[in-house]
């Protein structure tokens, strides 16, 4: 049964109050139309709760807005939702089509620092999130006092003479709560190995993020990426002020798992609303780093609480390291996030 607006109600309770279940929870495909939005294709998902995001297929089916209760619960650049027709691959070029989010996903081949490997340019973060999604499919079902909002779709990443992965991804949130699920299926399609590297860029921001907020992540280590995130590298949990000409600070976390196998972290505002966080759940063992992002500068104020099967700092330099993961011909990954809400005790509560 699901829980709605207090009340706990089977399907056909529901279907007496409602005459189409679209009242109360529902998932739209739209079009964009206006400037660099323009033919950008997405899917609004509406749960029933307060809880709302959008979809956007043009881009790998990532997340490109999410509120809850008419509170946002992402940064959003100010790019907006750009078709990725303008797509720059070079360098730090990636960054003029960044919308932020509450995801965008990183990879398949590549992410992280732009970088020379193996006799190819790469640029920042790879090709993964300004690569259209096909066989795209979105839908409300019953599953029996249950309903869930499903978005589907398949992002190919390929080039003649080189990689040919697949990733096919199932977004699912169910009718009444305030989370979903992101399922994803990595394939090589090739038939020689091939690098693999994956990142979930999540982008959480005001008011979530605000003065006196703070990050949770149960770390057994943390280490600053450079020498900026380790000049005050004690605070890494603690969110500031937006200050102009602030530098950004990455850190690298381990996340031991819970008996279950999952991690959990987040970032909690303890003073908005009795208290009001947003988390993410993942694996460890299929995600073994957490990068951090803190930026707390005016107009990018966001932390990044990121899972990934390797670090940032360029391909080579990963397989310098022996971090980099390799997809061999036919092999399939799994990856599977939850991202939610957190709100009054259970928000506090992760404060310790």
């Amino acid at each position: 049964m699901a829980t709605v607006y207090g009340k706990r109600l089977s399907r056909r309770e529901i279907a007496a109050r409602v005459g189409d279940v679209s009242q109360i929870a529902r998932v739209k495909l739209h079009r964009m139309s206006d400037g660099f939005e323009d033919g950008v294709t997405a899917a609004d998902v509406i749960t029933g709760s307060g809880f709302q995001y959008t979809v956007v297929t043009a881009r790998g089916l990532d997340i490109s807005s999410a509120s809850h209760c008419g509170r946002s619960l992402c940064w959003r650049s100010a790019q907006g939702d750009r078709h990725p027709a303008y797509y720059e691959p070079e360098g730090l070029g990636w960054l003029r089509g960044f919308p932020g989010g509450l995801l965008t996903t990183c990879g398949l081949a590549w992410m992280g620092a732009p970088d020379f490997d193996a006799g190819v340019d790469l640029g920042l973060h790879g090709r993964y999130s300004n690569t259209p999604a096909t066989e795209v499919s979105a839908c409300g079902t019953w599953i029996g006092d249950e309903y869930a909002l499903i978005v589907r779709g398949t992002v190919r990443e390929s080039v003649v003479f080189g990689e040919n992965i697949v990733l096919r991804r199932t977004i699912t949130a169910m009718m009444g709560e305030s989370r979903f699920t992101i399922e994803d299926e990595v394939t090589n399609e090739g038939f020689s190995a091939t690098p693999h590297m994956i990142l979930y860029h999540v982008n959480l921001g005001f008011p979530i993020v605000d003065a006196g907020s703070r990050v949770v992540v149960p770390a057994s280590i943390t280490e600053p990426r450079d020498e900026e995130a380790r000049l005050g590298g004690e605070d890494w949990m603690a969110i500031e002020e937006p200050v102009p000409g602030y530098k950004e600070k990455v850190y690298f976390h381990t996340v031991d798992p819970d008996p279950q196998g999952h991690a959990l972290v987040a970032v909690v505002n303890p003073k908005l609303d009795g208290g009001l966080g947003a988390y993410v759940r993942y694996s460890p063992e299929q995600l073994p780093h957490l990068v951090q992002w803190k930026m707390m500068s005016a107009g990018t104020y966001v932390v990044g609480l990121e899972p990934a099967n390797a670090r940032v700092m360029g391909r080579s330099k990963e397989r310098e390291a022996g971090r980099l993961r390799h997809l061999e011909a036919g092999e399939t990954r799994h990856y599977q996030l939850e991202i939610g809400v957190l709100e009054g005790a259970a928000a506090v509560e992760l404060l310790g």
